[in-house]
């Protein structure tokens, strides 16, 4: 009975239902058949658009009359019949859309429309009247957006009322997130298909639409579509989305415990941020806004971090995460979440946008928050607030997120010179941390690093000794204090063969045919003769394990040259500067740290000596001039006041070589920790 019932109420929508579900076998195909017969039996009889319209109505009605003769406050809705005839209306409005033209406006939905059943359902959902009626007026409005083909958001009875329903989201205490956020999210996708609508969704404006946008027939556009300027005593005047708003909404239902739902409400900004380009106008604003809340979420999450629970050499390592995922986060793994979000709307979203987004992300979480952490004298505070400014330029992928990033880093006064002297801190963990930022920084596709912290200090050459009578003398190699250093031929420290069978034979090779001075096979050979005969083990194994180190030495070299390719660096060296007299040259507060940290190599922790060489590799790897000539060419000329990679690396030499007489047995001892270093075990070899 309740079968037959329904097909006479839903009509076509039914009948399309019941054909969906019938097809797989016989016995359902001759339900099918029965349903359509007395289907068909009715129509003969009635007005197929008379019977959808008193169908509308009736169900309409039944809900009414609920309120009017029910005495029981506390039946919740869906134990009532309204949850199954705002089905039953929906259904039916979207059967008569399919019936006819595009232009064309049904008679349900101009039922609907004239008599403002969407303000009603509305009020009802607002007073929660039967219980949980905001429920099933959510679902309502969301079918009614997602299903229906016509942009219903352009007629005043619709948006007026999706403005009211999206006020009631995001409440404190609510029990409707999942329905909630499905509407947002419809909501946003129609805005989408037609972005004229979207102020009216942002509620920044009470100007009219276009009559040619709002009118679908002629009574539609009498009774249905009047202009918001035909009601603009009920619309606020200003251009700032109220505290309600939209955006304000989905940046709440973000927070959610829900997974689904949080990511329903990230989509919902997603859509809206690619419909804000940035132009001048009364969207301004709501750009504005929408950067501002963005950086204040970030800003939040941050200040929930249990700083001094964190481990820093765990924040540095810790995963990317994506604001896709479904698990339940932990503090960290949240704001790093959230930032991945920002990096992907920033990358998405118009570039006007993104750099509103990223500045205020710059100006509420980096200069007002971390920057006075990053000042703080506290060790925990120095190691997490780095330890996350470090995981920060490692996950970053926008363009202009890392553009902001940087301008923080490089262009905040003294705050570089700050972290980088921290690379020679006094405790090896800050020292670790912030040589690991660095070693993010050079990894990052953007030329301004390299030309800071370098290349900007060394663009005068003054690390070359001045030419005397014109002629360019050769002078000794300087040490950092100024004694000069004997040359490495007749330096009783260090051998002139190599014991190891195929470097002697490549060294034969060199003496019957030396390489020309100045050449990257003569350079590599001067960097090999600098290990003592004494200090090396590969000789004392089968396999000195060379071809990994030649592998990961060719994959750098790769990905450096790739970073630089879009740089346009210089072919040739610039001249020489000709400041007149030695004494001023300045590597830079990098060079310098990474020098001071070189020549200690000997007493610092293996894990920060790790960090330290694969900083100074990767600078080595980039194919500028400038750094080809001052970290890889042995045979330059030093100022007085000067000192190179090369330099740096005789003088531990030959602390090395002091320091190894003391020690004995050290053949067993540096090959038991060459077996170690490389995982192999005291029968490899």
């Amino acid at each position: 009975q309740e079968v037959v019932r329904r097909s006479f109420v839903g009509q076509g929508s039914d009948l399309r239902v019941a054909a969906n579900r019938t097809r797989p076998g016989s016995v359902r195909m001759e339900m099918f058949s029965k349903l359509s017969g007395m289907l068909l039996h009715a129509l003969e009889t009635r007005e197929p658009t008379v019977d959808l319209l008193n169908s509308f109505i009736d169900h309409w009605k039944s809900i009414t009359n609920y309120y009017i003769q029910t005495t029981d406050d506390s039946r919740p809705a869906s134990q009532t019949d309204i949850p199954w005839r705002l089905r039953q209306m929906s259904d039916i409005l979207v059967y008569e859309e399919k019936q006819q033209d595009v232009e064309d406006t049904g008679p349900c939905l101009e039922y609907l429309l004239q008599h403002k059943l969407l303000e009603t359902l509305c009020t009802l959902g607002k007073a929660q009247y039967p219980p949980g009626m905001s429920q099933q007026v959510l679902l309502f409005f969301f079918k009614l957006l997602s299903q229906m083909q016509k942009p219903l958001l352009q007629l005043v009875p619709v948006y007026r009322p999706v403005q009211k329903l999206i006020g009631l989201c995001a409440l404190p205490g609510s029990c409707t997130e999942k329905e909630e956020a499905q509407f947002l999210l419809a909501v946003c996708t129609r805005v989408t298909q037609d972005p004229s609508v979207l102020r009216y969704v942002l509620q920044l404006s009470d100007r009219p639409l276009a009559s040619g946008q709002s009118q679908h027939s002629s009574q539609a556009s009498n009774q249905s579509t009047k202009t918001p300027s035909s009601q603009s005593e009920s619309l606020a005047s200003s251009h700032v989305q109220s505290e309600h708003g939209v955006l304000w909404v989905l940046l709440q239902l973000s927070r959610s415990q829900r997974s689904k739902v949080r990511q329903k409400a990230c989509e919902g900004l997603m859509l809206l941020s690619s419909l804000l380009d940035g132009s001048p106008g009364e969207l301004d604003p709501a750009g504005t806004q929408l950067g501002e809340l963005l950086a204040g979420r970030l800003q939040e999450l941050y200040s929930l971090l249990p700083l001094e629970e964190l481990d820093a050499a765990e924040l540095r390592s810790w995963p990317r995460p994506s604001w896709r995922s479904e698990s339940q986060p932990d503090h960290m793994t949240s704001f790093l979440t959230w930032f991945d979000f920002l990096d992907h709307l920033t990358r998405e979203a118009p570039q006007v946008l993104s750099v509103q987004v990223c500045r205020c992300v710059c100006q509420l979480w980096l200069v007002e928050t971390l920057y006075p952490q990053l000042l703080h004298t506290c060790e925990q505070d120095i190691l997490v607030s780095t330890s996350v400014l470090c995981s920060a330029v490692r996950l970053v992928q926008s363009p202009s997120l890392l553009d902001q990033l940087l301008d923080f880093l490089l262009r905040t006064p003294s705050l570089m010179e700050l972290l980088l002297q921290r690379c020679d801190h006094i405790s090896d963990q800050i020292s670790m941390v912030s040589l690991s930022l660095v070693d993010e920084l050079l990894q990052k596709p953007h030329r301004d690093i390299l030309d800071t912290l370098v290349l900007s200090f060394v663009q005068t050459r003054s690390y070359l000794s001045l030419p005397i009578g014109g002629q360019e003398d050769r002078h000794p190699e300087s040490s950092d204090d100024g004694e000069d250093t004997q040359d490495l031929e007749d330096d009783p420290f260090f051998s002139d063969g190599f014991p190891d069978e195929h470097l002697a034979h490549h060294h034969h090779q060199q003496q019957q045919q030396p390489a020309a001075p100045g050449s990257a096979a003569d350079i590599v050979n001067s960097f090999l003769c600098l290990v003592p005969v004494q200090a090396r083990s590969a000789h004392l194994v089968q396999e000195g394990g060379y071809e990994s180190y030649v592998h990961d030495a060719r994959t750098l070299v790769t990905q450096c040259q790739s970073l630089s390719l879009s740089w346009d660096w210089p072919q040739t060296l610039p001249p020489p500067g000709s400041s007149g007299k030695e004494g001023d040259f300045f590597e830079g507060h990098l060079l310098r740290v990474l020098f001071e940290r070189l020549g200690r190599i000997l007493q610092q922790p293996y894990e920060l000596n790790l960090q330290l060489t694969a900083i100074l590799s990767r600078l080595s790897a980039f194919n500028h001039p400038l750094l080809d000539e001052y970290l890889l060419d042995p045979y330059i000329h030093l100022s007085s006041c000067s000192r190179s990679l090369f330099s740096v690396l005789v003088r531990v030499m030959g602390e090395l070589m002091q320091r190894i007489q003391q020690v004995s047995g050290l053949s067993e001892r540096l090959l038991d920790t060459r077996r170690h270093l490389l995982g192999q075990n005291q029968h490899t070899g």
